[in-house]
């Protein structure tokens, strides 16, 4: 039992994605299970933003607010965001993609312009980075992310009708409730509950195995997601090596940047780790449902590049 709960600490990215996989599969192929997943469904949608609230609440009740101030390579890195995205949105018109071209240009797209993920301050966390500098970014990054989308989208699409102002209010309002409320309600618990606080934060990795459940959660809809593309395999197939490739870019890209700086593990997991459930929010409401298979697979590429970051981390402090 202890080798098994050993297992599951070292390897909790690995065994969420699996379980989450299977999980999926089981209640997707089993007719005596219908009824049920039809039953859960609607529930794990309407628990999901609020069990990341806390996640986020039990890591920001680590950080030092005092410390929490814009860096150099906040503005590098979100410079390189700007830029990708312009690239790829002047690609799309340039070259008057359609059809399937289209569909990949635009998964690339989601996954270049979507925000740094809330969850990369609880990656960075365990890491042994620095929790102020990241979650200063992943605010500066979403901010970024709701003035580009209402911004870019219009451009590239005709068939998109939305206004600035409408659009980014949207993508505020959800920053709000899933970035704003969670620090406010660590800030209030770290300053006048004391007693609550030193208990939530002498838990050991609390929120990194509460992401690893939630984890769990959005590998079964990833999966959902590409279980239902519509499509051939061979393309979902390349869709999905192609964010591969996006994903290694933007890891590769951050930590070089972050060398410069002495923050190599910030700067990678800033630019790197996306807000995928984002990425296919937008997708899904600005775009074409195929194009979610973008960000959909890239959570699971992001999160396999996390688990090999964990372990080397884990393997060179050993030492």
């Amino acid at each position: 039992m202890r080798s098994i709960i050993k297992f599951l600490k070292d390897w909790t990215l690995p065994s969420a994605i699996v379980t989450g996989t299977v999980l999926y599969l089981v209640f997707a192929n089993v007719k005596a299970l219908e009824g049920a997943a039809l039953f859960f469904n609607p529930i794990f949608d309407t628990i999901f933003p609020f069990f990341m609230g806390m996640i986020l609440f039990t890591t920001f009740c680590k950080v030092d607010f005092h410390k929490m101030r814009p860096e150099p390579w906040h503005w590098i890195i979100t410079a390189l965001q700007v830029v990708m995205t312009a690239a790829m949105a002047a690609i799309i018109l340039i070259m008057g993609l359609e059809g399937n071209n289209l569909i990949i240009a635009e998964s690339i797209l989601t996954c270049v312009i979507a925000p740094g993920a809330a969850a990369a301050a609880v990656v960075t966390a365990k890491l042994g980075g620095n929790l102020e500098s990241m979650t200063t970014y992943t605010f500066v990054s979403n901010f970024i992310t709701a003035l580009m989308v209402p911004t870019v989208f219009p451009l590239i699409d005709s068939s998109v009708d939305i206004s600035f102002v409408e659009a980014f209010l949207a993508i505020l309002y959800k920053v709000c409730l899933v970035l704003i409320v969670p620090m406010a309600g660590a800030y209030i618990v770290k300053h006048y509950m004391k007693r609550l606080h030193a208990w939530i934060v002498s838990i050991e990795d609390l929120s990194f195995y509460m992401w690893g459940i939630s984890l769990s959660i959005v590998t079964g809809s990833t999966v959902k997601y590409i279980a239902h593309a519509g499509t051939t395999v061979s393309f979902v197939l390349v869709i999905a090596a192609i964010s591969f490739a996006m994903c290694l870019v933007q890891f590769a890209l951050g930590r070089y940047v972050g060398r410069f700086y002495n923050q190599e593990i910030e700067a990678g997991q800033g630019l790197g780790q996306k807000n995928t459930a984002f990425a296919v929010w937008i997708a899904y409401t600005y775009l074409t449902p195929l194009c979610a298979v973008g960000p959909g697979c890239y959570i699971l590429w992001q999160n396999a590049i996390n688990s090999l970051e964990i372990w080397h981390h884990r393997k060179k402090t050993s030492l």
